[in-house]
């Protein structure tokens, strides 16, 4: 065979090898990129080819080791269920999941059964084989075996394609576009998580499939760390916490998407809104309300009826069409257009905590973290252009002051105009540069998320991350040239003639439900003092000492200390335990020495206590509050 020379990772070898396995060294290393595309170790080798290796430890290579592991899952469902039709399995953030076509449900004892076959083709060490097929040989293939989700997707990709590739490992063979580990034996770390539906393609009109989630990695260890969040977060889950600390409910006969707040989760929302009307009030914002529903004709004024009308709900009033508030932005800018503007009055700073409706399909409905009915902690800012860039600074000040009260890292991106959107180009590169100029100035760093704006202009988005590292979108500054134009808002300026406004749209804490979803899962139910629902319950030792626990619980009150009342027949230890598990901060526990000297005995969450003064105690909570 003839040399050839090549270079991997920047080093020269020569070989007389042909594919790029042969000039790998190694072990680790299961794919390769060459001129830019990733291929398999089985690809073939030419003269002056430079090859960058992908070792199964990087997030490639993680991404590699997850998209075979779907393979061999799938292979075990096939082997165990022939009934089963596969159609996609890709890798995801997190791990893999593959959906299958399958009359009965995938049950818990036959995920076991599943992981259990794939150790044993894990264990067989199976190469994976490329093979090109043109597609109409393809679709013949997979007709035969009587796959009919593969065939659709080959007839959608068009008769043009040329040909399609397809690997196999053991007696499976999948439509795929690799690269893939060389054989099984490279996936040694994988578990399989759970079942759940999904529509085919993600449309609700198409036929519900059974989805198989997975995780997989490159190590047993890295396995073990995953599955050790994963149990922590189960812990954290705010829909357990939240039945739990009987914070909200969801009912079927209301429908899916829609919160409902019981007592205590109701003054938690209460306590966050009251905070957020502070912090905006001594800011310069005015507080405004706009209705829930507005004729058809605003909403096609904004560009909403073009770009956004699939996420809206519509009703009719005396015959005409009116538009169930997706956002609050059309009355802010009505209030902004009901009186002649000077150059002097701006900045007008609206802030509005909006209820908004919108429609979410019902596989993305998750808790509060995804709903179809939310308030918005929503503020529209009309400046002038030169006040541009201080008013988005000052509202990037407000998010991190924010931030650092709820005690959240957080990261910053900007995203850019999407294919369906509105606006000259002039108008979105200003836009852009403004935020990113604003960034820039506070010397904060950010990452590029290209086509995610809104329709309407450009955004920085603020992502949070909770106790245990998960991210979480909840802040959004958006600049916006566009509805100015379409709703001709003007204001007269020093020269007497007539300017458009820029218009700002901002949430500091998003939707309210979100971010209370986040604060549970944050804090696992055991909130900060200032903002938990109930701060103490007051308990007494015996029933000599209700009359006194009380008074306690009245005067407390009357300090506006969030108190409940235990003087239930039970044993000290149990109602210990029970507010404990209610996470409430403290404990004030009272018998006939606390009466006898007028004090009470304060036990932590953590466990420690201390006698002290009513008004010591009470001090103690009101320094708890943040400082805004």
């Amino acid at each position: 065979m003839p040399q050839i020379t090549v270079t991997v990772d920047g080093n020269t070898a020569t070989t007389e090898g042909t594919i790029i396995r042969d000039v790998i060294k190694n072990k680790r290393v299961v794919a390769a990129r060459v001129n830019g595309d990733l291929v398999d170790l089985s690809a073939p080798l030419s003269d002056g080819q430079a090859i960058e290796t992908i070792d199964l430890d990087s997030d490639e290579g993680v991404h590699i080791i997850r998209h075979s592991t779907s393979h061999v899952m799938a292979e075990a469902v096939k082997l165990l269920f022939p009934d089963a039709r596969p159609t996609i399995g890709p890798s995801t953030e997190d791990g893999f999941y593959y959906d299958f076509d399958r009359a009965e449900t995938f049950s818990s004892e036959d995920l076991e059964k599943i992981e259990k076959k794939m150790e044993e083709l894990v264990s067989q060490d199976l190469p994976f084989i490329r093979k090109e097929m043109t597609s109409q040989d393809a679709i013949s293939f997979f007709r035969e075996k009587g796959e009919p989700y593969k065939v659709e997707i080959i007839s959608d990709l068009g008769d043009d394609l040329g040909t399609v590739s397809l690997y196999e490992q053991g007696t499976f063979v999948d439509l795929c576009r690799g690269p893939h580990v060389p054989s099984t034996g490279y996936l040694k770390a994988f578990k399989l998580l759970s079942v759940a539906g999904a529509y085919w393609r993600g449309d609700e009109k198409n036929k519900m499939l059974q989805r198989i989630y997975g995780t997989a990695f490159s190590s047993p260890k890295a396995l073990k760390q995953y599955l050790n969040f994963l149990e922590e977060a189960r812990k954290r889950d705010h829909r357990k916490l939240g039945r739990e600390l009987e914070l909200f409910m969801q009912s079927d006969d209301i429908g899916p998407g829609m919160i409902v707040y019981m007592p205590k989760g109701g003054r938690l929302r209460t306590l966050i809104e009251d905070f957020e009307k502070k912090i905006h009030f001594k800011r310069g914002y005015d507080i405004v309300y706009g209705p829930s529903i507005l004729r058809g004709k605003l909403w096609e004024t904004s560009g909403h009826m073009d770009n956004y009308k699939e996420n809206m709900y519509f009703t009719e009033v005396d015959g005409q069409l009116y538009g169930i508030k997706p956002m609050n932005c059309l009355s802010h800018i009505l209030i902004y257009k009901s009186k002649v503007r000077s150059y002097r009055d701006l900045p007008l700073r609206y802030f509005e905590l909006g209820n908004v409706t919108r429609h979410e399909k019902s596989g993305v409905i998750h808790g509060l973290m995804r709903t179809r009915q939310f308030t918005q902690d929503d503020a529209h800012i009309f400046c002038r252009p030169d006040q541009l860039i201080d008013e988005i600074t000052a509202i990037i000040n407000l998010v991190e002051e924010v931030m650092a009260i709820f005690n959240f890292e957080y990261e910053m991106e900007i995203s850019t105009r999407p294919a369906k959107s509105i606006g000259s180009d002039e108008d979105w590169e200003m836009a852009t540069k403004a935020l990113m100029d604003s960034l820039e100035k506070k010397g904060l760093p950010f990452e590029i998320n290209e086509g995610d704006g809104a329709f309407y202009g450009p955004k920085i988005d603020v992502k949070i991350k909770d106790a245990i590292g998960r991210s979480w979108q909840c802040a959004t500054i958006q600049c916006d040239f566009s509805l100015p134009e379409r709703f001709d808002t003007h204001y007269v300026g020093a020269d007497g003639g007539k300017h458009r406004p820029v218009m700002l749209h901002r949430v500091i804490l998003g939707s309210i439900e979100r971010f209370i979803g986040v604060l549970i899962e944050h804090f696992a139910g055991a909130f900060p003092v200032w903002i938990s629902p109930v701060q103490a319950v007051i308990m007494c030792i015996t029933d000599a000492q209700a009359g006194y626990a009380e008074q306690v619980a009245d005067e407390l009150r009357k300090n506006d200390v969030r108190v409940e009342l235990d003087v239930r027949n039970e044993k000290i230890g149990y109602k210990i335990r029970e507010a404990r598990l209610q996470k409430v901060p403290y404990m004030i526990v009272i018998g006939d020495k606390e009466m006898g000297d007028q004090t009470i005995t304060v036990r932590e969450r953590s466990g420690e206590q201390e006698t002290m003064t009513l008004a010591e105690f009470t001090a103690i909570v009101k320094n708890a509050e943040p400082v805004i």
